[in-house]
């Protein structure tokens, strides 16, 4: 069966987590951040489930601290997580080279804020000419209209936005995989 190249192939999918931390998140509208965190943790379960590459990012860690337990506590004990100072998460040291190495070309972005690193990200990862796609529930800005035009931008130069629901389905594209009732269970 021919598909369309911009659905998701579980062979060819790589999520990345940006800075899901929880001092970060302290600054997001709260009910914001709890859907951006509950919706990147059920991509974050069900990538472990498909044995799609997640990677991390976490900015200044130092200062921000770790990525949310909710996500870290469902990850494989061998994710990679990139500290950063750049806003990008391409500034990470062998970030790129990862993404790379890893030979997946559709790329999924979770995370915050939306119109900083996430932007940046999805800026950069399209320049190198990956296939981008923003899970719009599963990231956040301070500020609504942050979120807004950093998603009205993203698409503009390429990017697909989408939500985690169609990433899910995406992966799964049959109700008769393997793990369709596990990862059914993950829509809320």
């Amino acid at each position: 069966m021919t598909t369309h190249p911009n659905i998701l192939s579980i062979e060819n999918s790589l999520l990345i987590v940006v800075d899901l931390q929880p001092k970060l998140s302290a600054a997001m509208p709260e009910q914001e951040a709890e859907l951006m965190t509950a919706n990147a943790g059920s991509l974050v379960e069900a990538a472990g489930l498909l044995n799609i590459p997640v990677l991390l990012t976490e900015q200044y860690p130092k200062g921000l601290g770790s990525t949310d337990t909710t996500i870290t506590d469902i990850l494989s004990e061998d994710t990679l997580i990139f500290d950063k100072t750049g806003f990008s998460c391409c500034a990470a040291e062998g970030f790129t080279d990862t993404v790379a190495n890893a030979d997946r070309r559709q790329i999924i972005l979770v995370g915050q804020e939306a119109h900083v690193c996430v932007l940046q990200t999805a800026l950069e990862l399209l320049h190198l000419g990956y296939q981008v796609h923003v899970a719009e529930d599963a990231i956040c800005s301070r500020k609504a209209e942050h979120k807004f035009y950093a998603l009205q931008r993203m698409q503009q130069q390429g990017a697909t936005i989408t939500n985690y629901e169609s990433v899910l389905f995406e992966w799964l594209r049959d109700s008769t995989h393997p793990e369709f009732k596990k990862i059914s269970a993950l829509l809320r």
